[in-house]
Order: C-alpha cells, then sequence, then structure tokens
C-alpha cells in the first residue's frame, strides 16, 4: 500500500474496484434474468457455468488481502466526509463476512442453484416435490456448512438471517411472530363471524393480453420509468436491477383471477421503485444499495397493501379498469370492488394471500427453514411438515405439492433466511404509512386523485436517497420516532376491515 497516496486518490482506487466488482455482479444479475424468463431449456447447464464462474470472480476480488489493505488504510485516515467514512465501514463489515468463505464454495453454491432452480421448475411441472427433493438436500448442506462458515450465536439460521436482515435472530423473529398472533388471530376470529363478502367479479375470465396492457398502463400510472425498466413474465413474479436505471421486473397471469396479476404487479412495482429512487452516484458502493430485505419488502407491501387495497385506490383505478374490462366488471363500484379485492379467508397460496392470513404462511415458512438448518427436520419431510402446519395455522388440507411446498422459488435460489422478511415488511409498510398520513391528513384524496407521486417523493426522501447508511430499525425510528411495533400494522388492519366486515372493534358500543 502506498502510503503517501492521498486519502482522495486511495477512495477512487476503493470506488474504481467497487465499480468494477458490481459490473461482474450485474452481468451475473443478467444472466439469471435471462435464465428466469427467455433462456432456452437446453442452455441450462453453460448458463450455471457462466454463474458460478463469474460468481466466483466477484467473490475473489472483493475479498483479496489486496483489497482489504485498501480498507483497512482507508479507514484510518482522518480526512474522510461521512459519506465515503459511511461506504467504507459497511464495506468493511461486508468484507470480514465475505472473507469466511472460500471463492470455491462461492462457485459450488452457484452451480448447485442453478441446477436447483430447474431442478424446481420441473418439479413444478410434474407437480411432485421428489424431483426437486436431492438437490433441495444438497442446498441445505451447503446453507448449514454456509452458517457454520460465517459464524453464529446460539442458532444457525441467525448467520443466514442476517444476510437479508442485519442483526435479526430467531429470538426477535420468536418474540415478534408470538406478539403479533393474539391478536391478530383475535381479529381473524371477528371477520369469521361476519357475513364473507362476494369476490366473485375477481374469478372471471379476464383474457391475458387484456390484463398485460392494464398492468403496463398501471406502472406507469403508479410511478414506475420505463425509460429505466421493463416487464416480462416469469414462473414467479420477481425484481432485479443492474443498476438504478435498469430495474426489471416480471409477472404472471391467471385469465380466471384479475388479482393474481394486478397485485404482483404492485408487489413487484414496490421493489422497482425502491430500486430506481437509489442514488445513481454511488453505483457499486453501499449507500448505492438498499437498507435491508426488511425494508425493501416494506416498500413492496406498501405499495401493494397500504396504497394498492385501499378505498381510494380503487376509486382512481376501477374506471380504468373497467375500459379494459366493461362485461366484468362495468357494473361494479369502488366500494364493492374494494371489499372484494380485500376478502379475508385462509388460502393455499402466499402471494395471493390476503394481507392479515399472509403472516401465517410467512410463519409456517420461517418454522420450517429454521428447523431445516437447525437439523430438526429432514428435506424427506418437508410436504408431510408443510401440510401440518397448514392444517394448524390455517385450517386447510393441502393438496398437492404445486400448491404447497413447491409453491415458492426462494430454496432454489438458496435463499433460507429471507421469507420472515415478508411479515417485517409488512409491519414496517404500515408504520412508514401511519406517519404518511400524519404528515399527508389528506393522503386518502390524494390518491383518489391518482396523484402516486406525492407518496413516492415523501418515501425517496425518507428511505430511497440513504442506500444502506442506516439499519432498519434507525431508518424506523428517524422516519416515525421508535423502531418496529406491531401496533402500527393491527390499529390499520382493525380499521380498514372494521368497514370492510362491518364489525365493533372491542371497547365500541353496540
Amino acid at each position: 500500500m502506498d502510503l503517501t497516496a492521498t486519502t482522495e486518490t486511495l477512495y477512487e482506487r476503493y470506488v474504481a474496484e467497487l465499480q468494477q466488482i458490481a459490473d461482474i455482479r450485474y452481468a451475473v444479475a443478467l444472466l439469471q434474468w435471462d435464465q428466469e424468463t427467455y433462456m432456452p431449456v437446453s442452455g441450462a447447464a453453460a448458463r450455471s457455468r457462466q454463474v458460478a464462474t463469474l460468481s466466483e470472480m466477484a467473490h475473489s476480488r472483493f475479498t483479496s488481502s489486496t483489497f482489504g489493505e485498501l480498507l483497512a488504510e482507508l479507514m484510518q485516515r482522518p480526512d474522510l466526509t461521512p459519506q465515503q467514512s459511511a461506504n467504507l465501514h459497511l464495506s468493511h463489515y461486508d468484507f470480514e463476512q465475505q472473507a469466511r468463505v472460500p471463492a470455491s464454495f462461492v462457485r459450488t453454491i452457484s452451480e448447485t442453484v442453478s441446477r436447483s432452480f430447474h431442478a424446481w421448475m420441473d418439479a413444478r411441472k410434474a407437480n411432485d416435490f421428489n424431483i426437486f427433493a436431492p438437490v433441495l438436500e444438497e442446498l441445505v448442506t451447503l446453507k448449514k456448512e454456509e452458517a457454520d462458515l460465517l459464524g453464529y450465536d446460539k442458532h444457525p439460521y441467525n448467520a443466514l438471517l442476517n444476510q437479508y436482515e442485519r442483526g435479526c435472530t430467531t429470538e426477535l423473529l420468536d418474540n415478534t411472530f408470538g406478539t403479533l398472533q393474539p391478536p391478530l388471530k383475535a381479529l381473524l376470529d371477528k371477520i369469521a363471524a361476519c357475513p364473507q363478502v362476494d369476490d366473485r367479479l375477481l374469478k372471471q375470465y379476464f383474457p391475458e393480453q387484456d390484463q398485460w396492457q392494464f398492468s403496463m398502463d398501471l406502472l406507469e400510472k403508479m410511478g414506475y420509468d420505463l425509460d429505466a425498466g421493463r416487464q416480462d413474465k416469469a414462473e414467479h413474479p420477481f425484481t432485479i436491477n443492474f443498476s438504478s436505471q435498469d430495474v426489471r421486473i416480471t409477472t404472471r397471469i391467471d385469465e380466471q383471477d384479475l388479482g393474481n396479476m394486478t397485485w404482483s404487479t404492485i408487489h413487484e412495482l414496490g421493489h422497482a421503485l425502491y430500486e430506481q429512487g437509489l442514488p445513481a452516484g454511488q453505483y457499486g458502493l453501499p449507500l448505492g444499495e438498499a437498507a435491508s430485505l426488511g425494508i425493501h419488502e416494506s416498500q413492496s407491501r406498501f405499495w401493494e397493501n397500504n396504497i394498492g387495497r385501499s378505498l381510494p385506490w380503487c376509486q382512481y383505478f376501477l374506471p380504468h379498469l373497467q375500459k379494459y374490462f366493461p362485461s366484468q366488471l362495468g357494473n361494479s363500484s369502488p366500494e364493492h370492488f374494494f371489499r372484494a379485492i380485500n376478502k379475508v379467508y385462509p388460502s393455499l397460496i402466499r402471494t395471493e394471500a390476503d394481507e392479515l392470513t399472509y403472516h401465517f404462511h410467512v410463519i409456517i415458512r420461517y418454522e420450517l427453514e429454521k428447523a431445516l438448518i437447525g437439523g430438526e427436520l429432514s428435506v424427506k419431510d418437508i410436504p408431510a411438515f408443510w401440510g401440518e402446519r397448514y392444517n394448524h395455522y390455517l385450517g386447510i388440507r393441502v393438496p398437492d405439492d404445486r400448491r404447497g411446498c413447491l409453491q415458492d422459488v426462494h430454496w432454489s435460489h438458496g435463499s433460507f433466511g429471507y421469507f420472515p422478511t415478508y411479515s417485517l415488511g409488512s409491519l414496517y409498510a404500515a408504520q412508514f404509512f401511519g406517519q404518511l398520513k400524519k404528515e399527508f391528513p389528506d393522503m386518502d384524496e390524494i390518491t383518489r386523485q391518482g396523484k402516486f407521486n406525492i407518496a413516492l417523493e415523501w418515501l425517496r426522501g425518507r428511505i430511497h436517497q440513504y442506500g444502506r447508511q442506516y439499519t432498519s430499525e434507525e431508518l424506523c425510528k428517524n422516519l416515525t420516532g421508535e423502531g418496529i411495533n406491531i401496533d402500527h400494522f393491527m390499529q390499520y388492519v382493525t380499521e380498514k376491515y372494521r368497514f370492510i366486515y362491518s364489525f365493533q372493534p372491542e371497547g365500541d358500543a353496540l
């Protein structure tokens, strides 16, 4: 290391190195996007090799002793700006984490993930978990090894949780879910005692091309920059980015269910708006990345539920939907449509679940992953565990693997520890939405007029612009004055669903 070099020169070297590493990682992401959208089936083997090679290359460069020495030297410099210091401290944390994992292991897990994705696709088509099980067994073994390499306190699953939500632990999640379940179950019981809402208007025939055209119209009206993104179709909807100027989403369409496409699209839109709002000038650096997966999910759930399943959203968008589907929706009112899209009932598919029972879908996956990584559950026993938990929490029978343990793509990506962020994101989203309505008391009217830019600009100023500068809890405290608090979610859903199901909350006069 040249100790005579100026801080500015060394920092420029640091930026250049991280941006080149980002170039490699985004090239990997582009290959993966192609793999899940347009790649021919026969390309799978070569694609696995290409992704593995580039992943290993990026990891080796980031964890090299040369880069480590550069970080160490820069962090000793007294003349760093606050932004530079934040980037360096976050990079140093990442370096220490990733240096524990050998490059050869990164290659192995990357190759396994590529094979796993195609096995998952084949298993879904055949509706047979046994096709996926052998490679999933390999992945689970590798994730246990990864937890050991990373190190953990108390439970190996903590090491994997930390990759998506820094500082998250099984203890924290057990407490959060344990606190959430009683009031949520009480609300569900109250709703179950009420006459059920009618959602048949969503279960008619909606032609695929008309749904696609509406989805593109919806994306544009809700703020998605189509000059910096695109939408395609995939087996499981996802968002992927290659910079803040190239953020792509996918959706899926069911011609017998308008809700499948609509709220999957809005969910991915929320992710995409976050990525498009990250500082372009921090490309490749920590301050150009999302704060955490919990915050990322807060953005998708904010737009999907707090905005996208609200009555004002229906009042704005129903006339547009009626232009696309006049015979199906022409006689519907915003109030009827609002009730239909918020019907609460136990269901099999997480991505189609209402925002109340949704948390039980997440809890089931959390309990399963925790048991898998902890060694209390074997891969071969996943279908039986899945069926037992769905019966226990939601009182429903799982009819087959496709609608059961094969429905999510995450395990095929090696994403163990991701699912809990969906619930954390919903809780953060309700808390953020409550703060937004405090600052904009007329938010309902703003949404009713289709001025979605107001909420987007607020999120950009309060969350997006900071990248990874703050942890999830720091962001939440900065924005709302307190850390995550389930009371905000319970208040939001109680007020919403008492209107939909016409019940009196506890304490009201009858």
